[in-house]
């Protein structure tokens, strides 16, 4: 049924009209024609104007009606593009097909099968979840059935009215360039649905149709099997451990694996261990965000006698952990901890499982150019090799892909965001694997009356502390943000700074640029990316500063960290970087000018 459409603006009456024309979901269809009768121009503006884009993760938005958001028609579109675009490059991929999963989240089953209905129609084979897993999964079953390439439906530990569409390629990494640009360019080249795009009704009949569920379940068991570094002691563990799944997928899986490495039953969290879309108990369903996630799993934990939280994100691919101190309060430990602690743990289980290894030359450890250096200087003393990539796992799985191709080993990757990566089975961060060897590693401290706290601290101790400081601004307006990085890049008469208050810089690397003053002809070794903001600064008191924007939130982000020797003052070097976050925030960001909102 035809629609008119005039809301004084010829080319958004334009799109308004296309869309209708193809939309056959009822639903958004209603929005928009509801929108256009009470005449919200702007709100029509927000959701036409821009496509939603094919970026960092793929897709993220708001699931609503219009091309910028979200919907049954943008899913379409976006897996029409994949689609021709995987033909484009691999001739062999109906033959090798396309792996699905979904989360819980409200239409992650219906975008799944929309996405699966247009792989069938063009004879290409699908393994699609039967049921809710959790992230990791796809990127595991992409290795293991040598598929062309992957889709995840989830948004991640966005809040509860957004989904996403996470495509990975086919070493069962996330995409990089140039597949990303290929993608986003195919997408726009098959707007149109095809006649068959909207009819998922074949997906479960379909010859052509395998749920990899159970071989996927059982595989990933087996593997984390072959890295229990002490069986006896996972069965006699007597710690307690608090888990929390943040009413996502994670619960099913994180206790299937603690069963199949021997520890022992984990104490649910009632109220949110099961999948719900509302997420009614955070307000944000993201671990990260320290206490204010964790106030039930700390409840529980207290009235439970267990010291030890674990808890993960809604798609269960990121990993967090709280361990309650002498004084009863509780430590929510940071990524760069928590990456410190697996790390190390990592490097012991290999030399435990490997006697034959008497050097790490071809054995690797991998961190984010945000995250904490502490690898690096652990790998200066054991011997075994760190690499630095840009942030995000989608260039750590790809640097782990390249390296094992090159016959090295890459025991562990890890960033800040709580992200963590127990050897190579996942080319992508997994928050079941790690909580099951960190619940390892809770056996292995307790047998020497060892707390996480007292390891992290012995950690400092023998490689040097590593102090962090991170956090960031929320800003809704993009040309606000521009405005910040390009003030920075001229800030002294036309050139970057050379100090920040107090702090003399030292070094400046640029990746929006291409600029790196540390490399002998000053471009820099690490790719760039002209659409993505980031500055890192090396002062001359050893401190490093980060400056980005994030590549699927609207908010700009600090990274700082401060190094000592291993019987160094840890509590005046937190308060010298104190004071440089101080300084950046004060004299960079200007929050008030700007009109940043900080962090809760």
């Amino acid at each position: 049924m035809a629609v008119h459409v005039d809301t004084g603006d010829a080319e958004l009456d334009c799109k308004i009209q296309q869309w209708l024309e193809w939309d056959k979901n009822m639903s958004t269809r209603q929005e928009v024609t509801e929108l256009v009768s009470n005449h919200c121009v702007k709100e029509l503006h927000d959701r036409f104007d821009v496509r939603v884009a094919f970026g960092t993760a793929g897709l993220r938005a708001g699931m609503e009606a219009g091309p910028a958001r979200i919907n049954d028609l943008t899913i379409i579109q976006t897996s029409q593009g994949l689609l021709r675009y995987v033909e484009s490059m691999n001739p062999e991929c109906k033959s090798q097909g396309i792996v699905i999963g979904y989360d819980a989240r409200h239409c992650s089953r219906r975008f799944a099968d929309l996405t699966a209905a247009i792989f069938l129609n063009a004879g290409v084979r699908v393994f699609l979840f039967s049921k809710i897993v959790p992230t990791p999964f796809v990127a595991y079953a992409i290795k293991r059935y040598k598929a062309a390439t992957g889709v995840m439906v989830t948004p991640s530990h966005n809040p509860k009215g957004d989904n996403g569409y996470k495509v990975y390629w086919a070493n069962g990494a996330q995409i990089i360039p140039p597949h990303d640009k290929g993608i986003a360019s195919s997408i726009e080249s098959n707007l149109e649905p095809w006649k068959s795009s909207w009819d998922t009704s074949l997906v479960e009949s379909n010859p052509l149709t395998t749920d990899p569920l159970d071989d996927i379940m059982e595989a990933y068991l087996a593997d984390l099997q072959n890295k229990i570094y002490d069986r006896d002691l996972n069965t006699n563990c007597p710690v307690r451990i608090t888990y929390t799944a943040m009413h996502g997928v994670g619960t099913a899986f994180v206790k299937k694996s603690f069963d199949a490495v021997g520890l022992p039953p984990l104490i649910d969290v009632v109220e949110q261990v099961d999948p719900d879309p509302d997420f009614p108990t955070v307000k944000y369903p993201n671990p990260e965000e320290g206490k204010s996630a964790l106030d039930l799993a700390i409840r529980t934990a207290n009235a439970n006698n267990s010291n030890v939280i674990f808890a993960n994100d809604p798609d269960a691919d990121r990993f967090a952990l709280a361990e309650k101190q002498p004084n009863d309060n509780w430590k929510i430990f940071t990524g760069n901890e928590l990456g410190a602690v697996l790390g190390w743990w990592q490097w012991v289980c290999h030399m435990k499982n490997n006697p034959e290894c008497t050097d790490g030359k071809d054995v690797y450890m991998l961190a984010s150019t945000v995250s904490s250096k502490i690898l690096r200087t652990i790998s200066l003393k054991e011997g075994f090799q760190f690499e630095e990539t840009l942030t995000g796992f989608k260039w750590m799985g790809n640097k782990a892909d390249e390296l094992i191709k090159q016959g090295k080993t890459v025991l562990f990757a890890f960033e800040e965001a709580i992200g963590f990566m127990c050897g190579t089975d996942v080319l992508d961060k997994d928050g079941v694997s790690a909580a099951t060897m960190a619940g390892q590693l809770a056996a292995f401290l307790i047998s020497t009356n060892t707390t996480f706290t007292e390891k992290l601290q012995e950690i400092y101790q023998t490689y040097g502390f590593h102090c962090s400081n991170n956090s960031y601004y929320l800003c809704m307006n993009p040309a606000t943000m521009t405005n910040i990085f390009n003030r920075i890049r001229a800030y002294d008469d036309g050139q970057y700074p050379s100090s920040c208050g107090s702090f003399q810089i030292t070094g400046i690397r640029d990746l929006t640029t291409g600029f790196d003053s540390n490399q002998p002809d000053n471009k820099a070794v690490l790719p760039v990316s002209s659409s993505s903001q980031m500055i890192t600064f090396n002062f001359a008191n050893g401190c490093v500063a980060t400056l980005r924007a994030s590549g699927t939130e609207p908010k700009i982000k600090y990274y700082t960290e401060i190094c000592t020797e291993p019987a160094g003052d840890q509590e005046a070097a937190k308060k010298e970087l104190q004071c440089l976050v101080d300084s950046i925030v004060d004299l960079w960001l200007q929050p008030e000018i700007n009109l940043l909102v900080p962090k809760e």
